[in-house]
């Protein structure tokens, strides 16, 4: 006898990551991401950026995502996006982008750009399917922490992609 699975429909709010949040976010990276991510929250508080949380009624972060206003003139430029990895493809992402686009129209941009590393085809068709375009590519590089603790200059290949946002 086939069962038949039931969909749960649960409520997600978008609002601005907090350092409070930090210590629940560990799912998305090391101690050295989330030490990226804090300095990226010193950012906000000056107005460079915004940084996203999606969060279901828990209020704990299950996406998170930035949004620098700096980085390309007449845009924001999206970067460290992520979505916890349980809960992947269940369109949480989109959401996190469509938020994220808005947050942008407010500031009175229309481009929104990021870059999605090579390796990441998985990342490449979400945004593809978004809207983004393919403009170029570019060599990034951040330091990531190994397991042993140490710290190691991560190096990468990414696609450049915008979109116009109207």
């Amino acid at each position: 006898m086939a069962r038949s699975a039931t969909e749960v429909v649960i409520p997600l709010t978008i609002r601005d990551l907090t350092t409070e949040d930090l210590p629940s976010c560990a799912w998305s990276g090391s101690a050295t991401h989330l030490t990226s991510i804090a300095k990226a929250l010193e950012r906000a508080r000056r107005g460079e950026v915004d940084y996203l949380a999606v969060c279901p009624p828990s209020g704990l972060p299950v996406a998170l995502g930035g949004i620098d206003y700096a980085e390309s003139p007449g845009a924001g430029t999206l970067w460290q996006l992520a979505v916890h990895g349980a809960l992947q493809s269940c369109g949480i992402g989109t959401i996190l982008i469509h938020a994220a686009e808005q947050r942008i129209l407010a500031r009175g941009l229309y481009r929104a750009e990021l870059g999605v590393e090579e390796s990441n085809p998985r990342a490449r068709a979400l945004y593809d399917r978004l809207g983004y375009v393919a403009y170029g590519r570019a060599s990034e590089s951040w330091d990531e922490q190994a397991p042993d603790g140490s710290i190691f200059r991560y190096e990468t290949m990414c696609t450049l992609m915008g979109k116009e946002l109207s």
